[in-house]
């Protein structure tokens, strides 16, 4: 039963990033995919004196932030890695990398974020935007947890956007549907795991944003609330 669930999860959110992936260009107007994350690009300013910066974006998609991250990096030494599951989305971040010309920063696995190995001790700057709540149990989100911080060098970063308290809504009937997402934890459930699994780095910044999207899926137009946590911690053993 639980795999059924997973299984219809996931192929509903395939879809549905798949169809804004056809109908939006990267950085164009009227999607998600119009601008990084602010707090991604800020959060990257404390690698600005490094010559060489190596950065993980787990959930890359099409390079909303990997391929900013990358123009960045561009005069320097260093790459982006990017994970994600969808070879569609690699395939089109790897055009957008020529299109960018950051095709030489910019590194591509095909892999479900649990099953991508985190080399200890690899990475200064660790991204995750949107795709921890995308694992199949809290004893597997605790699980990348642990190996995210273990793949972050000493002073590296976490930047870590989770979704929770999520909410889907029918905007025609009202009625509240079963939310189409892996892990819905509480956000002060989430709170508690975060500050358990980072006790030791320096909490660079936390903030919990309630936000509110429409989305079609299978035809239905969907009201979908959220607290959106983001977690920023910097390794300082």
């Amino acid at each position: 039963m639980a795999y059924s669930r997973i299984t219809k999860i996931r192929d509903a959110e395939r879809k549905y990033h798949e169809a804004c992936y056809e109908n939006y260009k990267l950085f164009e107007e009227g999607s998600w995919l119009a601008k990084p994350v602010k707090t991604v690009m800020d959060t990257l300013s404390f690698f600005d004196a490094y010559e060489d910066v190596t950065v993980l974006d787990l959930g890359s998609g099409v390079g909303r932030n990997s391929i900013p991250i990358a123009e960045a990096l561009k005069h320097r030494s260093g790459k982006v890695v990017c994970v994600d599951i969808m070879q569609s989305a690699l395939t089109k971040l790897l055009v957008y990398s020529e299109q960018f010309g950051v095709n030489g920063q910019i590194e591509t696995h095909l892999s479900d974020i649990v099953d991508y190995e985190i080399a200890p001790d690899t990475f200064d700057y660790i991204v995750a935007v949107s795709s921890l709540e995308h694992v199949d149990s809290e004893q597997t989100f605790i699980h990348v947890l642990n190996r995210i911080a273990n793949g972050t060098k000493v002073n590296g970063v976490n930047c870590l956007i989770v979704n929770s308290n999520l909410q889907e809504i029918d905007k025609l009937t009202g009625e509240k549907l079963t939310p189409l997402v892996e892990l819905n934890l509480t956000t002060e459930h989430l709170q508690v795991i975060l500050k358990n699994q980072y006790e030791g780095w320096e909490n660079v910044g936390t903030t919990v944003k309630k936000l509110t999207f429409e989305i079609e899926r299978n035809g239905r137009q969907i009201q979908l609330k959220t607290d959106c946590l983001t977690y920023v911690a910097r390794k300082i053993w």
